[in-house]
């Protein structure tokens, strides 16, 4: 009896000190993760880098020359963090340029018109020039213009980016949704309100194709649209003027893609992505969109390389270029990885899309996912109280893990928040580097590198790529049928 009750002691004893130092030939993930905290509190490069960029850089436009500098950019602090495969993934596209855009309003059956600040969205006509009345499609949701379908004809939508007095759980749609729904209903133009407060003017594209949309779409902001909207319930049959010119050419540009090749024998064909758009809008700097999210991926990888860290899979950080033109870059990427065969390899996709000060993980839709996402979490939580291990399970649309999602290749993000000042400046002229928050986005490549090894090194990933059917089954489930009908994104009939 003593000896059974010594042997299962002497067990026990040590059962615990395996689980307390590293396997044979691993180090345990709790060690790691102490590593990776303790590398990103001391030396994380993201938010000087960021900085460094906005100021030297500017705007990161798609196929400009701004957007040229900072795919080099990205490029050179790869190779400086020590990835020596590190390559550009060069795509040619049709891309869009802003150049100058009027809107005037003046009461019915006159030219008395007086002109109001706007913006044009972007894949908006290269040349446009109408005059209509105006016609308040309310939030611009199908309902909205359904209601309006007899009058929008011919006319100018009014309508707002945000949901405003809407309905309890109402949807709100993509801008190129409701530009997709206005042409439908034959509308010549769109008006879109921003929802801020604050004379913010909001760009982003107006396409749902990643084309040229037929009519003019602008954005004012919510004082100019409150105005508006006083001025059409005493003056029913307001005017509008709308007058753009745009630019619209063949570009090149270039994904930067940096590979950590895979350790096992038996894991190293299967490939996790890690990315972040590169590319912003040029009313600003992009800081926040998506600048803390693109040089956050690049510090994770500074953060492998630093501390030497492996991963049995093969890991792909990926700077995309175009998200904001229409998902141009990940498009380009699927589309060459569908060429070559690799589409094969790639197991799961990591977005950091806006992502800031990381408090927990999104399952993506994939309930497969969750248990092992919690164990990450519980894990991360045990040497680091301050994270939260939030979970969340919920697919979404119109960022670079669209293009993944679409061929069933389980995408997910992490979690994150950003206050109301920040996210006003969505797509705005104030989206700059001030708004960046120095510990909070060291909290992105803290944990989202522990994330990262922790699936780059698992026995399993338990959500498996999807078939043809089963993918549209899934965006079925998640809701996501009808935004992706007004996207012609689609891709399974009347089924």
């Amino acid at each position: 009896m003593k000896k059974t009750l010594l042997f299962c002691l002497t067990a026990l004893m040590l059962v615990g000190f395996t689980n307390a130092i590293p396997l044979v030939g691993e180090e345990s993930l709790e060690s790691v993760f102490k590593r990776i905290k303790e590398e990103v509190d001391a030396n994380s490069q993201a938010y000087s880098s960021l900085g460094t960029a906005c100021s030297t850089i500017g705007h990161r436009l798609t196929g400009s020359e701004n957007g040229k500098k900072a795919e080099e950019f990205a490029f050179q602090l790869f190779k400086k963090y020590g990835f020596r495969d590190t390559k550009y993934q060069g795509f040619q596209v049709e891309a869009w340029a802003r150049d100058t855009v009027t809107l005037s309003v003046a009461p019915p059956k006159s030219d008395d018109f007086r002109e109001i600040p706007v913006v044009s969205l972007a894949l908006t006509p290269v040349e446009s020039k109408i005059q209509g009345q105006i016609v308040d499609c309310g939030n611009g949701l199908d309902a909205d213009f359904a209601a309006k379908k007899e009058l929008v004809k011919g006319k100018i939508a009014l309508a707002n980016i945000g949901l405003i007095d809407a309905p309890a759980g109402s949807k709100n749609l993509h801008r190129s949704e409701k530009t997709a729904l206005a042409i439908k209903y034959g509308a010549a133009g769109v008006i879109f309100v921003n929802t801020v407060k604050g004379q913010v003017l909001l760009t982003g594209t107006a396409s749902v194709t990643g084309n040229l949309i037929s009519i003019p779409a602008v954005c004012i902001s919510l004082e100019s649209g409150t105005e508006i909207r006083k001025w059409l319930v005493d003056q029913p049959g307001l005017l509008s003027m709308i007058e753009m010119h745009n630019v619209s050419q063949p570009i090149k540009a270039r994904n930067v893609v940096a590979t950590l090749k895979g350790e096992s024998r038996h894991l190293r064909h299967e490939k996790i992505i890690i990315g972040g758009h590169l590319d912003s809008w040029d009313l600003a700097t992009g800081a926040i969109d998506n600048g803390i999210g693109s040089f956050s991926v690049i510090d994770i990888a500074r953060t492998f390389k630093a501390l030497g860290l492996k991963s049995k899979r093969t890991i792909e950080f990926v700077a995309f270029m175009g998200e904001e033109e229409g998902l141009l870059g990940s498009k380009a990427y699927i589309e060459r990885a569908k060429k070559t065969g690799e589409i094969d390899e790639i197991v799961y996709m990591i977005n950091l899309d806006m992502a800031n000060n990381v408090h927990g993980f999104n399952g993506g839709g994939r309930d497969e996912m969750m248990p092992l996402l919690k164990e990450i979490g519980d894990k991360i939580k045990s040497i680091d109280p301050s994270f939260a291990n939030d979970l969340h399970n919920a697919a979404g649309l119109h960022s670079d893990n669209q293009a993944f999602l679409m061929e069933g290749i389980p995408a997910a993000d992490p979690m994150g928040k950003l206050s109301k000042s920040v996210l006003d400046c969505y797509h705005a002229n104030c989206d700059v580097f001030s708004l960046v928050n120095k510990k909070e986005m060291e909290n992105n490549v803290k944990y989202t590198s522990m994330l990262l090894y922790a699936l780059g090194n698992a026995n399993a990933i338990p959500a498996k790529k999807l078939d043809f059917y089963s993918t549209r089954d899934f965006f079925i489930k998640q809701n996501l049928r009808h935004e992706l009908e007004l996207g012609n994104e689609w891709r399974w009939g009347n089924n």
